[in-house]
């Protein structure tokens, strides 16, 4: 599997679980053109701390039974904004307020947005 096609399946996976615990507003960007850190950014939303670790739980649990192992999670304890590293993808997940704030997708415009469904 080309390393391409392993971020494509890691985002794939990611969105799974996301789709599994009801995220909100589920968006890729794809970033190989603009940046070295990552493949993909897949950035979703939950609704309140309980829900947003239960996103991250789902995230780790998936990938991780499918070999592909995080190396960095962050802001797991206040959950309003989990960042989680799995080198080609990094899934951000957001409460509503901060994912207004920081709103990656503006800053991250240069990137291409993927359709789920191109997935």
């Amino acid at each position: 599997m080309t390393e391409l096609n392993q971020s494509k399946e890691m985002v794939k996976l990611a969105i799974k679980a996301l789709e599994d615990k009801k995220a909100n507003d589920i968006q890729i960007i794809d970033i190989t053109g603009v940046s070295t850190i990552a493949d993909y950014f897949v950035i979703a939303g939950g609704t309140n701390r309980n829900q947003i670790q239960a996103l991250a739980d789902n995230v780790d649990e998936t990938l991780g039974r499918a070999g592909f192992v995080g190396r960095q999670v962050e802001g797991y304890e206040t959950a309003n904004w989990i960042l989680m590293d799995y080198k080609d993808i990094i899934v951000h997940i957001f409460d509503s307020e901060n994912r207004l704030f920081y709103d990656l997708e503006r800053i991250w415009s240069d990137g291409k947005r993927i359709d789920i469904g191109e997935m």
